[in-house]
């Protein structure tokens, strides 16, 4: 079997339409990833407010891609298992469960960072 893999800038550039793609399948197909995107839309313009430093502004955006990235990897695990089969899979369950757990984590990860950035700001005032 030959290798027709390809490599170099081709491969980047493939490697980034596919990303895209994955990112547009989302926000179609997906409410959770299109609330979430709209979330960190809006608090965007709000964290070079909040923050005082280049590495607090880096910090609460940080968090929030790391959202996205929980809720495009949680989408994935659940088109799989949607693809496995409809009928109940007490692994295929506990898989979404996880997933689902990936992305509350994450939250509360971005919900500790921005309350954080909050309070201490708030103080400051």
């Amino acid at each position: 079997m030959p290798n027709d893999k390809v490599t170099g800038p081709a491969r980047f550039y493939y490697a980034t339409c596919y990303s895209f793609k994955g990112m547009r399948a989302a926000f179609v197909h997906e409410p959770a990833f299109r609330y979430e995107l709209y979330a960190v839309l809006l608090m965007l313009p709000f964290s070079f407010w909040l923050a005082d430093s280049v590495f607090k502004l880096a910090l609460l955006l940080v968090s929030c891609l790391l959202v996205l990235m929980a809720e495009l990897i949680n989408s994935a695990i659940e088109a799989v298992v949607d693809r496995a089969g409809l009928e109940f899979n007490e692994l295929a369950g506990r898989a979404k469960d996880l997933g689902s757990a990936a992305v509350f984590v994450t939250l509360m990860i971005a919900a500790l960072v921005w309350g954080a950035a909050l309070w201490e700001r708030l103080a400051a005032l």
